[in-house]
């Protein structure tokens, strides 16, 4: 292990961190650096102003306990669900409403413009809706047929 600390949660539920020469800080926040490409490594744990406390190149760096309320908080900050098929879009123009399945389940949203769906990779793409919520294609290639279809249209 590079890094010397330990991850508790206070009475009221926030992440403290206690360094290695003992001071103890409040509410700290984990923050992913690239957090679809690489979500498991460039992580920065920060105070509540913002401060870098620590920086992890991976969460291996840490032990076992410390890397559970890492992922913990981060799963209970961040919200993007995995678009996994296309059943139906409204129209071909913009702004249409599309009908998705997720890892969440299945959804509704409304797609602004053409613009709204990113190429992050080769074969992953971000989907942003008109609240702002962004749903995560890991692979395009692993949609069905008919998804890859009504996909197209739009890049």
């Amino acid at each position: 292990m590079v890094n010397s600390f330990t991850l508790s949660r206070n009475s009221f539920g926030h992440l403290c961190l206690q360094d290695q020469v003992g001071a103890t800080h409040e509410q700290v926040v984990p923050v992913r650096s690239f957090p679809i490409s690489h979500p498991n490594e460039s992580i920065a744990i920060v105070d509540r102003d913002g401060h870098e406390l620590v920086w992890l190149d991976s969460l291996d760096q840490t032990t076992a306990s410390n890397q559970q309320l890492i992922k913990e908080e981060l799963a209970s900050r961040e919200f993007m669900p995995v678009l996994t098929g296309i059943d139906d879009v409204s129209t071909f123009a913009t702004p249409s409403t599309w009908t998705v399945r997720t890892n969440r389940g299945h959804t509704q949203f409304i797609l602004r413009g053409e613009e709204d769906i990113r190429r992050v990779n080769k074969t992953m793409y971000l989907v942003s809706d008109t609240h702002g919520v962004q749903y995560l294609i890991q692979d395009i290639q692993a949609l069905d047929k008919h998804s890859r279809r009504l996909l197209d249209r739009f890049l």
